[in-house]
């Protein structure tokens, strides 16, 4: 069984679609990062595990999550729960982990609208990618918020950041571990209706998300 982790705040519209799409084999942890709209309802009505987080932050939803997640040596997913991913994907990206190619697989957004992925989202995220590849040698030019990657290996990177920094943290400390990371094209599609991106929804969002990025980067 592969467990899932979706980091959540406030994305009960998007869960009913999301939880129905989980292939086969793939197990939902919700880690609900204080949400106001009834998510955990949604996610236990539908079969997901809920796991509550008083911190507030990405990266300590996704750490707990990861927590939480079956201690044997498996494969986790991690991925946006706002309804912008396709779960039927995961299995393109657990592949490669499971048959021993890469540590660590993320996607690469690939917008299937122009309003999916909104310009100032888009231009922050390939500025660090940029950076991220000139100084780790990583080929990626997105910054994971799908990926998959065993459990063991992800903790035992010993990851500090639990707010938006975390995934590039992530990708940071795996360069520096030597891993064998693949980036691989998934579809990106507009949030569901309702739902509102932490990150790309707003040029604040952005710039707050950016503002955590920088200071990771700095350490």
């Amino acid at each position: 069984m592969t467990d899932v982790v979706l980091p959540c705040l406030n994305e009960a519209p998007a869960l009913p679609w999301l939880l129905s799409r989980l292939p086969p084999g793939y197990r939902a942890i919700v880690a609900d990062n204080g949400s106001t709209d009834g998510s955990a309802d949604v996610a236990r009505a539908h079969g997901a595990r809920v796991v509550s987080i008083s911190q507030p932050g990405y990266g300590a939803a996704v750490h707990a999550g990861l927590m939480a997640a079956d201690p044997a040596d498996g494969v986790v997913c991690v991925l946006d729960a706002d309804g912008s991913f396709d779960p039927a994907d995961l299995p393109r990206l657990t592949g490669p982990v499971h048959a021993g190619e890469a540590e660590l697989v993320v996607g690469r957004r690939r917008p299937v609208t122009r309003g999916a992925w909104p310009v100032h989202a888009r231009v922050g995220n390939a500025v660090l990618s940029h950076r991220l590849r000139r100084t780790t040698g990583l080929p990626v030019h997105d910054i994971g918020p799908i990926r998959a990657a065993r459990r063991s290996d992800l903790l035992a990177l010993g990851l500090r950041d639990r707010r938006f920094g975390y995934p590039l943290e992530l990708l940071i400390a795996a360069g520096r571990a030597g891993w064998r990371v693949i980036e691989i094209d998934v579809a990106y599609h507009p949030r569901a209706a309702g739902t509102r991106s932490k990150v790309s929804g707003s040029l604040r969002g952005t710039v707050r998300a950016i503002h955590d990025m920088r200071a990771v980067l700095a350490r």
